[in-house]
């Protein structure tokens, strides 16, 4: 052992438990950790606001299933990467964020920027604590870890004393953590294997994290062995082809009314990962609380989430990942009595998801922008997205075919898909990375455009503007509707917005000029910007706004109330 600053130790720490990326927003009060940085074999990210560091480092938690590094200053520095930690624990995302904190020995004075980092994050991560003695750095850096990655993964926030970062220590470095894995016992996948035979309406649903390339390849095995009906959880469509003749859709915002009434209509639900919250259960409705009529089996890692809104009929703690290894061992019955309604079920999806089908008003057809998308980009094009009616584009009608391909916000989280391309194009840069974009998302993380030609990200914006807040304005016409307030928005000139940055931008107005305009993008070699002018009346797929607010008003007449 040598003696070395506390943040030395710190960064050391890092590079033993494997991490070779950090972002950050550099702050004063942790210069110490900058300077070990400067010799150190972390690739650094330097990012325009801690939001959006905060998001890319969740980006990268849940491309690689290991922690996201952030870093930022204190006080502001803290509370402006509060909503990467809202997403990275709503997400079940592994995180770690350190903050920089005031002296030790003024502490209580309400010295410049202090805050409580354990009273202020305490609800919203995992963990929440204060490094004292940097002679304890090694230890709770590495139960940091730990916590981050086991049971339901999510953040963790370590503030750092200024002081304590320059103070000397001697102490040995932690091993590298490795993730604590639950497995299903013997008998419940004997007890699965016994109600899957038991069966007439088996479905599947595929959600929540501590997933992998492997585990994905095994649960679409036992699909293939059981011909079964899969459907994934709320942006997670990742975990199951879409091209595979079990895979059902979706149960996302908008979803396919028929893929909800075969779940409702299952005799056997298989859940794995996943919690199956609000947006997923539609609103709590898809299953009964907490005793759903069908027979539920759950499977999550965290042993908490077992019985927390739904009373299983089997519940196996283990992770995804232990859980697809064990199911090699169900075997299917002799006949499959569902075979026929996983066909249908496929058949449904590709009807639902076909873009050819949909047409809605204005000059930017977006149902033949997404097929034009499907046949020119690689099937391994990582899509990101943040909160906003377009998302449905993606979500919809892009076929997810390959493992670790989607950054959404199961939070709903506007201003995440900008930072989340950025952040997955820096780690991996052989990817293509598309990000899709509501004008009022967009913004509110516009700025992270700039580090991406810091950095030379050639990532692509497909930016639809339709000059407001689209989503609470269709909320506005469904429940108070022609009462348009707070909503709409005044838009820059986003091309002219790209080139400034030093990026590329390309302005389309009609479906026509998306293609070309497209190809430019891509031959520019720079991060882009296609500005898309979307008519405000093409709110949804399947209604435009003036017939969202027609409806509402005559659902007002039908009841007797007053139309305004």
């Amino acid at each position: 052992m040598r003696s070395r600053t506390g943040g030395e130790i710190l960064v050391d720490q890092l590079v033993a438990q494997g991490i070779d990326h950090i972002f950050c927003v550099p702050g004063e009060s942790y210069l110490a950790v900058l300077d070990a940085l400067h010799d150190a074999s972390i690739q650094v990210t330097v990012c325009r606001q801690e939001g959006g560091a905060a998001m890319m480092a969740e980006a990268h938690g849940k491309l690689t299933g290991r922690p996201g590094i952030c870093f930022v200053t204190r006080g502001p520095g803290a509370t402006n990467a509060s909503p990467g930690l809202h997403i990275a624990m709503q997400d079940s995302t592994p995180m770690i964020l350190f903050v920089g904190q005031i002296e030790r020995g003024v502490r209580e004075r309400e010295a410049f920027q202090e805050l409580d980092y354990r009273a202020a994050f305490g609800a919203m991560v995992k963990w929440a604590t204060e490094i004292d003695d940097a002679a304890r750095i090694p230890e709770i850096v590495s139960r940091a870890f730990h916590v981050a990655t086991s049971g339901r993964p999510g953040p963790v926030v370590i503030a750092l004393p200024e002081d304590m970062l320059t103070e000397m220590a001697e102490v040995a470095d932690a091993p590298a953590c490795q993730v604590v894995e639950t497995h299903p016992s013997l008998g419940q996948m004997a007890e699965l294997q016994k109600l899957l035979h038991g069966a007439r309406n088996p479905i599947a649903i595929l959600g929540g994290s501590r997933w992998s390339e492997a585990a994905v390849q095994r649960f679409k095995r036992f699909a293939e062995r059981f011909d079964l009906p899969v459907a994934c959880s709320f942006r997670r469509q990742m975990l199951f082809p879409a091209d595979h003749s079990s895979y059902a859709g979706d149960l996302g915002l908008g979803v396919n009314p028929k893929l909800l009434g075969r779940i409702k209509d299952a005799d056997l639900v298989l859940l794995v990962g996943g919690r199956l919250s609000e947006v997923p259960s539609q609103g709590y409705t898809l299953f009964d609380v907490p005793s759903p009529a069908q027979k539920l089996v759950h499977v999550h890692p965290d042993a908490g989430e077992l019985g927390r809104v739904y009373i299983p009929h089997l519940a196996i703690n283990a992770s995804p990942t232990a859980f697809s290894a064990a199911l090699e061992s169900v075997h299917p019955p002799a006949s499959l009595p569902w075979s026929e309604a996983t066909r249908e079920a496929h058949a449904a999806y590709l009807a639902w998801s076909d873009p050819t089908t949909v047409r809605h008003p204005g000059a930017l057809q977006m149902g033949e922008v997404m097929a034009y998308l499907r046949d020119k980009l690689p099937k391994d094009t990582i899509f990101c997205n943040g909160a906003g009616n377009f998302a449905t584009w993606v979500h919809r009608f892009w076929p997810f075919r390959t493992y670790g391909t989607q950054l959404a916000p199961t939070s709903g989280s506007m201003g995440y898909g900008l930072p989340a391309g950025v952040g997955a194009k820096r780690v991996q840069p052989g990817s293509t990375v598309v990000v899709f974009a509501g004008d009022g998302d967009f913004l509110m993380n516009g700025q992270e455009f700039a580090t991406a030609v810091q950095y030379g990200l050639p990532i692509l914006v497909v930016l639809l503007d339709n000059g407001m807040y689209g989503t609470i304005r269709m909320h506005q016409e469904r429940e108070y509707p022609g009462r348009v307030s707070a909503t709409l928005l005044k838009n820059p000139d986003f091309v002219a917005y790209a080139r400034a940055f030093g990026g590329h931008g390309e302005r389309v107005e009609r479906t026509e000029d998306f293609a070309p305009a497209l190809e430019r993008a891509i031959a520019s070699g720079q991060p882009a910007i296609l500005h898309c002018l979307l008519d405000p009346e093409a709110i949804t797929p399947a209604l435009s706004l003036s017939q969202i607010r027609e409806k509402a008003l005559a659902s007002r007449e039908t009841r007797g109330q007053p139309a305004g």
